[in-house]
């Protein structure tokens, strides 16, 4: 059986924050976990493992470019066991407001 799969694209403007701020706030486990409430862990280098909100999310860093972008795999709890992941890529961008998010999330099981 083949698994039915979608592409998610979303664009968010977080205010009066830098690409870098943003970045560091995804990436570094302790931050993350500040603005969450909820436990993250992991090491932001390409071939570290992460997890979030408490394990329910989890995957590997596949790229970094410090204040840029980041591209992991991804996979969440809910998911059948054996799936490959998905494949999460977030841009940062300075913008007048602070800094832009593009989100282009590919693979995702669709509900």
């Amino acid at each position: 059986m083949k698994l039915e799969v979608t592409t998610i694209k979303q664009n968010v403007t977080i205010p009066k924050a830098t690409p870098k701020q943003v970045y560091e706030a995804y990436t570094d486990p302790k931050k993350h976990s500040e603005f969450t409430d909820s436990k993250a862990t992991g090491k932001p280098v390409v071939g570290g493992k992460f997890s979030t909100w408490d394990g329910y999310i989890f995957g590997k860093y596949l790229e970094l470019e410090d204040g840029k972008r980041v591209v992991q795999s991804w996979a969440t709890t809910d998911w059948e066991d054996g799936y490959p992941g998905s494949k999460l890529e977030l841009t940062f961008r300075a913008v007048p407001e602070g800094t832009e998010i593009v989100m282009v999330h590919s693979n995702v099981p669709k509900a």
